[in-house]
């Protein structure tokens, strides 16, 4: 399976030797993961006991279990990445944005003016460009008044070897010269990833009841789904997330086998889905570990991430920044405040 020999190889983690990360709302490091790949020496920030855990024995960095608040300090740091709570912006929770307590946008920007990072980047869900898209701007102008050029990209993750569909915006607060990812020309499908084992049942395979095959399609009926929701081995699969992992039966991962039977995916091809390699491993019970997977950056796009920012640290004509600006905006954020 060269696809996932591949992944296995290419993000190990390998000595320290570039630069210091600050890696706040780390999760269990996936963004991390794609970090130290390159070379970054990593600091995660992290209030999940499991995901800190999960960090510790697969990173060479260390993480810290803390709860980060807006009056947190940090150390100096030459990148400041993260993924604040993005259950205030999603389109499947109720987006309530900055009057949601889970909100970590203040906390990151704190971090920001505290590490004085060369460059920082954040990721979130795309559902923070729709309902909330002006505080997605204000964020970005309290980022620029510290002195940065702030660029947002809409990005999918199956252009960067992931094989899903996955969206989500990235911001990058840089001095001047930074440039985003290039799209990878072939994408990863969901059978290259998983291979043929996926079609088989496992010792612990969990499958649908016949109650739940007629929820399934009563789902589709009432959603007026063309496709069926089972995982497709001949294309990306759809958005991985801790809900549709263990959560409700019609919108749950699943894999339809020869004999007609569906099976729940189980946490390892979850993971691989995800990008991640299969030495990692994942602490907690099952509930834990579909939730660090389904909320994870996929290592893949943040290995491509990393080496943008890789290239954007090394010596180069770096354009003269003088009060910041805003570049490339994607066109759900063209307007005016």
């Amino acid at each position: 399976m060269a696809y996932m020999e591949d992944i296995n190889c290419l993000l190990r983690p390998k000595p320290p030797g570039k630069p210091l990360v600050l890696d706040l709302f780390a999760g269990c490091g996936g963004l991390a993961l794609g970090f130290e790949a390159h070379g970054f020496e990593t600091l995660g920030f992290e209030m999940d006991a499991d995901c800190c855990a999960t960090y510790r024995l697969n990173l060479k960095g260390d993480c810290i279990n803390v709860k980060l608040i807006s009056t947190s300090d940090f150390p100096k740091a030459e990148v400041v990445i993260g993924g604040p709570p993005c259950q205030p912006f999603s389109v499947g929770g109720n987006q309530m944005g900055i009057q949601d307590s889970r909100d970590g946008f203040p906390t990151f920007i704190r971090a920001v003016q505290r590490a004085k990072p060369d460059l920082w980047m954040f990721e979130n869900v795309r559902g923070l460009m729709y309902r909330n898209k002006r505080y997605l701007i204000e964020i970005m102008q309290e980022l620029e008044s510290l002195g940065y050029v702030v660029e947002c990209e809409l990005l999918n993750a199956v252009d960067y070897s992931v094989p899903q569909n996955r969206q989500r915006v990235i911001v990058v607060g840089h001095r001047g010269g930074f440039r985003f990812p290039a799209k990878h020309s072939k994408r990863i499908t969901a059978g290259e990833a998983l291979g043929e084992s996926v079609l088989q049942a496992h010792e612990n395979s969990k499958f649908l009841t016949p109650q739940m095959d007629l929820y399934v399609a009563k789902y589709e009926r009432a959603s007026k789904c063309i496709n069926p929701r089972d995982l497709h081995l001949d294309r990306p699969s759809r958005t991985i997330t801790c809900r549709n992992l263990a959560g409700a039966t019609g919108d749950m991962q699943r894999v339809r086998l020869e004999d007609g039977r569906r099976r729940r995916l189980t946490f390892r091809e979850a993971a691989r889905v995800q990008s991640f390699p299969d030495w990692f491993e994942f602490a907690g019970g099952e509930t834990s570990v579909f939730k660090q997977i389904g909320n994870a950056v996929p290592p893949m796009l943040a290995f491509n991430l990393a080496e943008s920012v890789l290239s954007y640290l090394e010596p180069s004509d770096r354009l003269a920044v003088k009060g910041g600006s805003k570049q490339r905006l994607p066109a759900q954020l063209n307007f005016q405040l």
